[in-house]
C-alpha cells in the first residue's frame, strides 16, 4: 500500500512540473508512470505534439529539460530511470480532450463490468458526453470504463 501511495504522489508532483515545461515546447503530457521493476524504479513520461506528431528530437529535448527540472525540484526519493517517449499509435484516452480528439477514430474500450454481456468494445468513437461514450452504436457509461485507447485497424 505504501508503494502505491508513493507512486501516486510522485506522479502528481511530476505532472505539476512537466505540464508547463512541455507546453513551452509545444508538447502535451499524455501520461506519467512511476513503477518499480525488479530492484529499479522507472519514471515514464509519455508526450505528444500539440500541433504535430511527436518525434525523436521532441522526446530528446523534453527528456533533457525534464531531467533538469526534476533535479532542481527533487520530487522523487532515491534513484530512478527517466524515460520520455511517445504513447504510440494506440495512445491511451485519459483526459476529456483525448476523448474529444478521438471522435471519428477507431478505439478500444474495456469496462469494469459487462454491458450487454460484453466487457470489451472496439469500433468508431461516435460521441462523447460527460456521462457516456458511444462506440459503434454501443452506449458505454463513463463510470464503467476501466481503460480506453486508440486502436489501429489493419486492412
Amino acid at each position: 500500500m505504501e508503494v502505491v501511495f508513493l507512486s501516486r504522489q510522485v506522479v502528481e508532483q511530476v505532472e505539476k512540473i512537466a505540464v508547463p515545461l512541455l507546453q513551452s515546447l509545444e508538447l502535451e503530457l499524455v501520461e506519467v508512470e512511476y513503477k518499480k521493476e525488479g530492484s529499479n524504479w522507472f519514471l515514464r513520461v509519455f508526450i505528444d505534439g500539440i500541433s504535430k506528431p511527436v518525434d525523436l528530437d521532441d522526446c530528446a529535448k523534453a527528456s533533457e529539460q525534464l531531467s533538469l527540472a526534476l533535479d532542481e525540484n527533487d520530487p522523487i526519493p532515491g534513484n530512478y530511470y527517466l524515460e520520455v517517449s511517445s504513447p504510440g499509435a494506440e495512445r491511451p484516452l485519459k483526459k476529456e480532450s483525448d476523448y474529444q480528439k478521438a471522435i471519428g477514430k477507431n478505439v478500444h474500450v474495456s469496462t469494469y463490468e459487462p454491458i450487454d454481456g460484453q466487457r470489451k468494445f472496439e469500433g468508431i468513437l461516435e460521441n462523447v458526453t460527460p456521462d457516456e461514450v458511444v462506440v459503434a452504436s454501443q452506449v458505454i457509461p463513463r463510470n464503467k470504463i476501466a481503460s480506453a485507447r486508440l486502436s489501429v485497424v489493419f486492412s
